[in-house]
C-alpha cells in the first residue's frame, strides 16, 4: 500500500507530507482547494508526462516522493528483483521536474526510465479518473476494461505486440519483393556510392578533429603571436608578484600581514604555471601550410560527398555502412524473402492461436463482467438496467493489434428495448452510475493494493451517492482505497478523512489536515448546507457517520 506522500514545490504547493493509512480515506476540500493535486503528483511518480508547469511560481523544481509498503506484494517485489531494484519491504519512487521540462525519475534511489515507474505503478496504484465516464464511450478503453476485469491484460499485450511484429515483417516482405524487378539497377548505384566513400574512409568523429586542425592551421600565426603575448605577460606579472612576496617577508610587517602574502604567493604560482601552461600550448602550435591544405582538401571532398547524399558530413562513416548493409540485403535477397515467408507463416500461426485463446477468455470474462455490472447497477437504482459484452468480428488476415474482435459494451435501459451501444442510449446521468459500476466491477479483481478514485461520484446524488460510498467502502476491506470526493454522503463511509484547503494571502499553498470526528462533523456539515452550517446539518452530518 501507498504509506507516504511527499510533494515539494508542486503546483501551489510548497511542502506537504502526508501519511496515508489503510482502509477507506475521504480526500474534501472546497472547490480550488486542491484536492486532486495529491492525485496528479502520485500520477508523475508512476509515469505520467511531466509539464514545466507544475513547478511552483518561483521554484527552481518540483519534487515528488511515493513510499510503498511492498511486502505483501509479490508481483511488485518480482518486478523489483528482475530490475536489480528491490530495497527490503519498501519502495520509494521519486520524480523532480526542472522549470523547463525536465524531468528524472528515480526507484530505490536508483535513476529510472518513466516506462519503469510506469510498469511499477501498474502494480502499485489504480487510479479511476472523475473523466472515465466520457471516455467510456470509446471502444478501446471498453476493451481495455474487459481486459482488465477478465485477467487478460497480459494476453491482450501479447496479441498486440506479436500483430505488431507480424505486420512489420510483412511491410520488410513487401519492400524485398517490389524492389527486386530494380535490383540489379540497385546494386550497381550502392556499389558506386559505397566505393566513392570506402575511397573518402572518413571516420566517424574524424570532422571534429579536421576543422579543428584547420582552425588552428590557418590562425596559426595569430594564435602564437596572441598567447605568446599573453604568455609574456603572466610570466613579467609573475615576477612582480615574487617581489612583492619577497618585500612582505619582513619581520617588522608582524604575523598578521601572512594571509595576504599568502594569498600573493598564490597568485603568482598560478600566474607561472598558466605561463608554462601557454608554452606548452604554443609548442604544439606549427605553421604547416601543406597540411592545411590538405586538410582543406579532404574537408572539400567530404562536404562535396555530404551533400551529394543529403546528410551531414557527421553522418557519412554511418551511411557508408547503411549502404553497405542495404547491399548484402539486395545480394541475398531471394534468400531474406524465404526466410521471412517462413517465418510470417510460423508467427501467423502462433498469433492466431493466441488470440484463438484470448477470445476464449475474454468470452468467459464477458459474461461475468455484464453479470457483475448489473448487479451493481441494481444497486445504483438501475435495476431495470441490463448490460452485454459484444464481440464485434474482425478479419483474421488482417492480424489485428485488438485480437479477433472489437469489444463494444450495450445497454437496455428498460426492459424489452433493444441493447445498444453506450454512446447512443445511455443519458448523461445513467452513464456516469454506468461508468462507476463497471470501474468498481473491474476494481474487485484489481491486483494493485492501492486504489484510488478521483470524483468517481460525479452526477449521482442522495441514496445513490450514500451506496457509492457503501461500493467503495466495501472495496476498502480488501485494498487501501483513497476517494476524492465532493459528497458528504460518500466521505462519509470511509475510515479516514482528509480535508485539503488553501492557506497564505499573498503566496497561496495547499496543506492538508487529517479530520477528528468533530471535525468531520463539520466538514460533512460544509459540505451538506454550504456557506450556512446550521445545527440541522451537524445533525445530518452526525447521522451520516453513524450510519457508515
Amino acid at each position: 500500500m501507498l504509506t507516504d506522500l511527499s510533494i515539494r514545490d508542486y503546483a501551489i504547493v510548497q511542502r506537504l507530507d502526508v501519511e496515508l493509512r489503510g482502509g477507506m480515506t475521504c480526500v474534501t476540500g472546497e472547490t480550488g482547494a486542491g484536492k486532486s493535486i495529491l492525485l496528479d503528483a502520485l500520477g508523475l511518480c508512476i509515469g505520467d508526462r511531466a509539464d514545466a508547469r507544475a513547478v511552483r511560481a518561483g521554484a527552481d523544481r518540483a519534487e515528488i516522493s511515493a513510499l510503498f509498503c511492498v511486502e505483501d506484494l509479490p508481483l511488485a517485489r518480482d518486478w523489483l528483483e528482475r530490475a536489480a531494484l528491490i530495497e527490503g519491504h519498501e519502495c520509494l519512487i521519486r520524480r523532480t521536474v526542472t522549470q523547463d521540462g525536465r524531468s528524472r525519475a528515480f526507484i530505490n534511489g536508483t535513476p529510472a526510465t518513466l516506462a519503469q515507474c510506469s510498469e511499477l505503478g501498474e502494480l502499485l496504484v489504480d487510479i479511476h479518473s472523475q473523466h472515465a465516464h466520457q471516455s467510456l464511450l470509446r471502444r478501446a478503453v471498453q476493451r481495455a476494461l474487459l481486459d482488465a476485469f477478465a485477467g487478460t491484460e497480459a494476453d491482450a499485450h501479447a496479441v498486440a505486440e506479436e500483430a505488431q511484429i507480424l505486420r512489420d515483417l510483412k511491410h520488410e516482405l513487401e519492400v524485398l519483393r517490389a524492389s527486386s524487378n530494380e535490383v540489379a539497377e540497385r546494386r550497381d548505384l550502392l556499389n558506386y556510392q559505397i566505393n566513392e566513400l570506402a575511397e573518402l574512409a572518413f571516420g566517424e568523429s574524424e570532422l571534429e578533429t579536421l576543422e579543428n586542425d584547420q582552425t588552428l592551421l590557418s590562425h596559426a600565426t595569430w594564435i602564437m603571436e596572441t598567447v605568446h603575448g599573453v604568455a609574456g605577460q603572466c610570466a613579467d606579472l609573475g615576477d612582480q608578484l615574487r617581489s612583492s612576496v619577497s618585500a612582505l617577508t619582513d619581520e617588522r610587517l608582524g604575523p598578521k600581514i601572512e594571509e595576504g602574502r599568502d594569498l600573493i604567493a598564490s597568485s603568482q604560482i598560478q600566474l607561472e604555471e598558466a605561463a608554462s601552461e601557454l608554452t606548452r600550448y604554443l609548442d604544439a602550435i606549427e605553421l604547416d601550410p601543406q597540411r592545411l591544405r590538405e586538410v582543406e582538401a579532404r574537408l572539400d571532398v567530404a562536404y562535396t560527398l555530404s551533400r551529394k547524399h543529403r546528410i551531414q558530413p557527421a553522418a557519412l562513416a554511418g551511411h557508408l555502412q547503411k549502404l553497405t548493409d542495404e547491399l548484402e540485403g539486395l545480394e541475398q535477397g531471394d534468400l531474406s524473402i524465404e526466410r521471412l515467408e517462413a517465418e510470417i507463416s510460423s508467427r501467423q500461426a502462433s498469433w492466431t492461436e493466441r488470440a484463438k485463446k484470448l477470445t476464449q477468455k475474454r468470452t468467459v470474462g464477458a459474461k461475468r463482467l455484464a453479470k457483475r455490472a448489473m448487479e451493481l447497477l441494481a444497486q445504483l437504482a438501475m435495476d431495470r438496467c441490463s448490460v452485454e459484452v459484444g464481440f464485434i468480428d474482425l478479419a483474421p488476415e488482417s492480424i489485428d493489434p485488438r485480437g479477433l474482435e472489437e469489444i463494444e459494451i450495450w445497454i437496455a435501459t428498460n426492459p424489452g428495448s433493444r441493447p445498444g451501444p453506450l454512446s447512443r442510449v445511455a443519458s448523461g446521468g445513467e452513464l456516469s452510475r454506468i461508468s462507476l459500476a463497471l470501474q468498481v466491477a473491474v476494481a474487485d479483481n484489481a491486483t494493485a493494493p492501492t486504489m484510488i478514485f478521483d470524483e468517481v461520484d460525479v452526477g449521482v446524488g442522495g441514496a445513490i451517492a450514500d451506496i457509492v460510498g457503501k461500493l467503495l467502502n466495501t472495496l476498502a476491506e480488501n485494498v487501501q482505497v483513497l476517494c476524492v470526493t465532493h459528497l458528504p454522503q460518500v466521505a462519509a463511509k470511509g475510515q479516514h478523512h482528509v480535508k485539503v484547503s488553501k492557506a497564505g494571502d499573498k503566496v497561496v499553498t495547499t496543506k492538508l489536515d487529517y479530520l477528528s470526528e468533530d471535525e468531520r462533523v463539520e466538514e460533512l456539515s460544509r459540505m451538506l448546507g454550504g456557506a450556512v452550517v446550521t445545527p440541522a446539518t451537524r445533525e445530518n452530518a452526525r447521522e451520516l457517520l453513524a450510519a457508515r
